[in-house]
């Protein structure tokens, strides 16, 4: 599809800060070949529409496909196909029994979020994998790292957050482009362009028999909210550190001069 009249406006700040990423990081280069995870939520609606754009006007070439991974529960995604088309990105629907396979064999109290992500991640690999895809594109954005890296060092004991690039175990390098881009623009793309996105309903750990809804999460989220509207510069900050690691003024041996 090359009328561009149809095609959905992305805002020059949010393509400034996806292209510093990407050229910062080498993201996405000559003759890549993406897979992105397209849940049909505002961020990765998002992100399908830079790779799209990215394709016609970057000056290398690459390829990409967007995967929806069906869990299982009846989800309904003819309206994501359409918006694909509509927006010339290439797009396919992977059915599976994640669903299923979260009631058989999760342990009860464990996280149910946890457990589905490496489901679907593991779904997005053998897809990729087959696909002969070298990359996958994850949609996490700036808000997505912080609640990271607060919720492992409030639950977990640990300093670590969400990097822009990574080679998992099997080869594959796992991207995230907009992981420079708050939540709130990934908000305004959806809401300025009245672009339907994929109900809660969608989640396993929001289905009426979860016994483990995702409340740290929440928590982490308003933590946030409420540090930003202390310092409005906190975010910026935040991803100032993020590239401005002292790992050697913390406790851990593999770091300390000694």
């Amino acid at each position: 599809m090359d009328d561009k009249s149809n095609k959905y406006e992305i805002s020059k700040k949010i393509l400034n800060i996806v292209g510093k990423t990407n050229a910062e990081y080498n993201l996405i280069k000559e003759g890549d070949r993406v897979l992105l995870g397209l849940s049909g939520g505002k961020d990765s609606i998002l992100l399908a529409c830079i790779l799209e754009r990215m394709q016609r006007h970057a000056p290398f070439k690459f390829d990409f496909k967007a995967i929806t991974i069906h869990y299982g529960m009846g989800e309904k995604f003819e309206w994501l196909t359409e918006l694909c088309e509509r927006q010339g990105i290439p797009h396919e629907i992977y059915h599976t029994s994640i669903a299923d396979t979260i009631k058989e064999k999760r342990r009860e109290g464990s996280s149910y979020c946890s457990f589905c992500s490496r489901m679907r991640r593991g779904a997005l690999y053998s897809k990729a994998i087959e696909g002969g895809y070298n990359k996958v594109a994850i949609a996490h954005h700036l808000d997505d790292a912080a609640e990271s890296f607060f919720m492992n060092l409030t639950y977990n004991g640990s300093l670590r957050s969400m990097p822009p690039i990574y080679r998992a175990e099997n080869g594959l390098e796992v991207i995230r482009p907009i992981i420079h881009v708050r939540e709130r623009q990934t908000i305004d793309f959806v809401t300025s362009q009245n672009i339907p996105t994929a109900p809660d309903c969608n989640c396993p750990a929001k289905q009426p028999d979860s016994d483990k809804p995702p409340v740290a999460r929440l928590a982490t989220k308003n933590f946030l909210l409420g540090l930003e509207k202390d310092n409005p510069e906190f975010f910026k900050s935040l991803k100032n550190a993020f590239s401005n690691l002292h790992a050697d003024t913390f406790s851990d041996k593999n770091y300390l001069d000694a």
